[in-house]
This record gives C-alpha cells, sequence and structure tokens, in this order.
C-alpha cells in the first residue's frame, strides 16, 4: 500500500529505521547531565513509592491525580516563580494540549520558523492565524506584530534553546515581549532547563524575565533523566487547560514513579548546582557554544559518516531534511561520562 511512497523517501536519503545502539560513547542523547543513570535519583525515587502504585490509573480527571503529581507541580511553581502548573505526558502532548485549547478565531499564533514539530502541529489544529518570524530576528518579529491589535488574542512561541541549532533565544526578543501587554508569550525550554540559568532553570532563569503572560514548557526528559512533561502559567490558563484541553483531558495521566524521579532529579541539580554548573561552563568552553548542542553542517554523505563514528566508537545525530534545512551532525556533549567525556569529546571533534 505504501510501498511507492518507501521508495521515493529511500532514493532521496530520507529513509528512516529504528536501530538499538549498545557499547557506543553516547553524544547523540538529551540526557544532558546523566540523570537518566543517576543512581541516587533512582533510589530516592524507588523508596519514595515503593509499597504504593508505580503507575497511573486514569486521566488526571477522574482519579489518576494523586499526590506525586501535586508535589511536582507545587515544586516546579516555586523554583520558576510561575502561579499553577501542570504535569503531562510528553513534550509533544504538551505543545499540542496548549496550542489546540487556547489559541482560538480571531486570535493570532506567530511562531520562531525553527519551533519545533510539535507546537506547529498543534497550532494547526487551532482556527487561529498562523504565522513565522525569521529565526532569532526581532525586527521581522516586530513586523509580524504590526496588526496585533486586531485580533483577541495575541501569542507568541520560541525556544529557550532551539535543539537543532544549540543556539538560545535572544534576551532581546523576550524582553521586547514582556512589555507587550497584549501578548502572551510561550517559552518552550526542553533544552534550556538544566544547562543555562544561575539556577540551571533555562532562559526565563538566564534573562531574569517576569513570568505575567509567559507560559513555559518544560520536559521532565532530557536534563531531568525522566519522562513526561509539564505545563507553566497562571492559576487561569491553567485551570482552562485543564477543563478545554483534549490532551490534558483525554489521556492517562504521568506515571507515579516518573513524576517522582523528576521531583528528585531537580533535587539533584539544585544541591549540586555548583558541579553541575561547572561542568557544564567546561563543555561550553571546549566547543565554544551557548548550550550543550555542537552542531556541524555536512555536505557529504551523511549516514556514510555516521556509519563510520559508530565503527569508531561514537554514536552522535545524524539530522536530515526535512528534520533541518540541510544535514547536520547534532553533538551532545553529556555530563555523564565525567572527564572521560570530554577527553572523548576531543577525539570526536577532531574525527
Amino acid at each position: 500500500m505504501y510501498k511507492k511512497e518507501l521508495e521515493i523517501l529511500k532514493k532521496k536519503n530520507r529513509f528512516r529505521q529504528r536501530k538499538i545502539y549498545n557499547n557506543l560513547i553516547d553524544f547523540a542523547s538529551n540526557d544532558y547531565l546523566g540523570m537518566a543513570s543517576n543512581q541516587e535519583v533512582l533510589d530516592k525515587t524507588y523508596n519514595m513509592i515503593r509499597g504504593d502504585e508505580y503507575g497511573a490509573k486514569a486521566s488526571l480527571l477522574v482519579n489518576g491525580y494523586n499526590e506525586y503529581h501535586q508535589m511536582l507541580e507545587e515544586y516546579l511553581c516555586e523554583i520558576n516563580d510561575y502561579q499553577a502548573g501542570i504535569v503531562v505526558g510528553s513534550g509533544f502532548l504538551a505543545n499540542m494540549s496548549l496550542f489546540e485549547a487556547l489559541a482560538r478565531k480571531g486570535d493570532l499564533v506567530i511562531l520562531d520558523e525553527e519551533y519545533h514539530a510539535s507546537g506547529r502541529v498543534g497550532v494547526e489544529l487551532s482556527k487561529a492565524e498562523i504565522r513565522y518570524f525569521k529565526h532569532n530576528d526581532l525586527e521581522d518579529l516586530i513586523y509580524k506584530l504590526k496588526d496585533n491589535l486586531h485580533f483577541n488574542r495575541v501569542f507568541v512561541a520560541v525556544e529557550g534553546i532551539y535543539s537543532m541549532g544549540g543556539d538560545l533565544v535572544k534576551k532581546e526578543i523576550l524582553d521586547y515581549l514582556a512589555v507587550k501587554k497584549k501578548v502572551i508569550t510561550i517559552i518552550d525550554e526542553a533544552h534550556s532547563v538544566g544547562v543555562v540559568g544561575d539556577n540551571l532553570m533555562g532562559v526565563v532563569d538566564l534573562y531574569k524575565i517576569p513570568t505575567i503572560n509567559t507560559i513555559k514548557i518544560g520536559t521532565l526528559g532530557k536534563a531531568l533523566g525522566s519522562y513526561g512533561a509539564y505545563i507553566l502559567a497562571s492559576k487561569e490558563i491553567i485551570s482552562f487547560l485543564e477543563n478545554r484541553a483534549k490532551g490534558i483531558i483525554y489521556t492517562t495521566a504521568l506515571s507515579n514513579f516518573d513524576t517522582m524521579f523528576a521531583y528528585f532529579a531537580l533535587k539533584e541539580i539544585k544541591n549540586n548546582l555548583d558541579f553541575y554548573k561547572e561542568e557544564i561552563q567546561k563543555r561550553k568552553n571546549l566547543l565554544k557554544i551557548d548550550s550543550l548542542i555542537w552542531i556541524k553542517e555536512y555536505k557529504n554523505d551523511i549516514l556514510l559518516k555516521h556509519k563510520e563514528l559508530i565503527e569508531k566508537g561514537f554514536l552522535v545525530g545524524a539530522i536530515r531534511p526535512p528534520t533541518t534545512k540541510t544535514p547536520i551532525f547534532r553533538v551532545t556533549s553529556r555530563i555523564s561520562e565525567s572527564m572521560k567525556n570530554l577527553e572523548e569529546l576531543k577525539r570526536l571533534i577532531d574525527e
């Protein structure tokens, strides 16, 4: 039924397959702080919920919500200075729920052109007018906002750190949006939490952005090593999402285990803040980057080079169109390998 389409993907060098990789030095993972293999966090999680239910029983609005979810939400609000929060099943689900529920006919949604796929899909489910501004370009954003008074509500969505570029959203963009009373700024911090900021809580923390009129999306995966996501906003917006967001209402709640693993991962970051910040800075200095993502464009056969790197013991991200405009190698300079990781990182860059 789809054989012809699959053959076309192969000819265009866009065919993808799942693979299992073992015994490789992992520079492809988004587990930035090595939290997914942190035994102390795992032990605390296990001891916390031992004898209780590990999984979730139902939707948050039936009986799937419990004290574990509440603990995490309250702690996220405390350390990020937001009124309210809600945990959901994944970052994709958070973006889908947010845009689909909040944006209506008569509203305007403007996204950075490099905003990731889940937000794009989510906003397309709404009946709002959709615009894109040039990546990290304040002047173009201002132009796209010129008639914003004609709309009921206006949303602007950016990423804290852009996942396929490794660059930070410009402070001038968030500063400009902060004084636009009608604009609600959506900041996806999936790749910036655990990486930047005085408390490693992302660009809102780094740039000291007032949280009023902003919505923060974060992941419980990546730097926190768990699974799931969260949305932080005003009490009014979180309540509205509880009542109208299909991706929250009609899905099973996040498991108790994943919830508490993320909770203790956040505690781990707070309790060892100086260590993580020092290790992060070493990697930033080595690669001369502002995040833990190093990007290298590759014009030759990227899959062939990817295979060669695997044979040498390295696993990196080989990203191809349509995910990116041109093929790139995406290297995440993770902390889990500690000092050995730095030596191996130097060797990889030389390749």
